[in-house]
């Protein structure tokens, strides 16, 4: 009884953690070239392949889960579930070790884990694993119902091919992110205004005479006098000063928000204050095409407020242009290019440029 519950309970875990990650593909595709980056596992031969083991790995994920929930290939299952633990577990690990990754992507946007957190998950989940393994090792595999359950299994896969596609070929079906229709940017501004996060420099402080390190917060340091007062024996080790969260405001994706024109001047309010506005966004925009750029710049033509907002200036010629973080954009738009159509600072929608002209 206990076995089964637990073989639920991991099932439920992988099929959900590869749904998520399915809705948005594209999403997940962008933590994968984090972790391929030069700064984190110095792979960048691999970006260009992100998307493909994207697609993969929730493929992988939902199609194993479904068969530890259905009993099928247990054996098989099981041991294919433990390397993807281990391999998954020596990533989160490095990059929370290192930290190299702030968040691993393991449920996409709609549930955030830190590295930390997601590798004891890794390791809860091998551990059962593990029980289940050496519980159920020697137990015969049953072929009954075997009918019924390829027609599940032909059925979750079915879904995930169909959410896989939809999230390449247009923007999340489900969308978990900041920026879904209908949020009010204004207002999420206001709250991120109302209550920010605080943040105090911590010295490390030896004592020449004992060697002894005390931590002390910037606040601390100045109301004690003996830290720095003439003839103190305590010194600031420079290289281990850090720059500390001590509260935690309200957290928003849509705090990176800003939005530059071409002389450098944030122009973030002035948009989320018009009437309506039509942006069309790329994060790539080296990868378009004449015609995508052609047709882009109908879009923002056509509409009497409205910018193209790139990573680059001018990248779409005659028209207005604007300046936005790459990894901002992104957040915003999972194709490339995109538009988004704001009325006084709510989103009213959100689709490629192809959905768009289209529509």
């Amino acid at each position: 009884m206990i076995t089964t519950i637990l073989r639920y309970l991991i099932a439920l875990i992988f099929i959900a953690s590869g749904f998520v990650k399915a809705v948005d593909p594209v999403g997940f595709s962008f933590k994968l070239e984090e972790y391929f980056s030069p700064g984190v596992f110095n792979m960048p031969f691999l970006e260009s392949f992100a998307l493909p083991l994207a697609i993969l790995v929730c493929f992988v994920e939902v199609v194993l889960g479904l068969m530890l929930l259905l009993k099928f290939k247990l054996r098989l299952t099981l041991i294919l579930l433990i390397a993807l633990c281990v391999f998954f577990g020596f990533l989160t690990f490095y990059s929370a070790y290192f930290n190299v990754v702030t968040d691993c992507g393991c449920f996409g946007d709609a549930l955030k884990m830190t590295p930390w957190q997601s590798f004891w998950k890794d390791i809860a989940l091998l551990i059962g694993l593990l029980i289940l393994w050496f519980t159920t090792r020697k137990q015969p595999e049953t072929e009954e119902k075997n009918n019924f359950r390829l027609m599940i299994l032909g059925l979750g896969i079915a879904i995930t091919v169909f959410y896989l596609y939809s999230g390449i070929r247009h923007e999340p079906l489900i969308d978990f992110r900041a920026y879904k229709i209908g949020t009010n940017l204004n207002a999420e501004k206001q709250k991120i205004a109302e209550n920010p996060s605080v943040y105090k420099t911590f010295y490390v402080l030896k004592n020449t005479k004992t060697g002894e390190e005390k931590k002390v917060n910037q606040d601390d340091y100045v109301n004690d006098k003996t830290f720095w007062e003439e003839g103190t024996p305590w010194e600031i080790q420079e290289d281990k000063s850090t720059s500390e969260i001590t509260h935690q405001g309200y957290a928003s994706e849509i705090s990176k928000l800003r939005i530059e024109d071409l002389q450098g001047n944030d122009i973030t309010d002035t948009i989320l204050k018009a009437e309506k506005a039509v942006l069309v966004f790329s994060y790539h925009p080296k990868t378009l095409t004449p015609e995508e750029v052609s047709q882009a710049v109908q879009v923002i033509q056509s509409h009497p407020f409205s910018y193209g907002i790139s990573t680059h200036p001018d990248t779409f010629p005659n028209v207005p242009n604007a300046m936005l973080d790459g990894t901002a954009i992104k957040t915003i738009a999972r194709s490339n290019p995109f538009v988004l159509t704001l009325e006084k600072g709510i989103i009213k929608d959100k689709k490629s440029l192809q959905d768009y002209l289209n529509k």
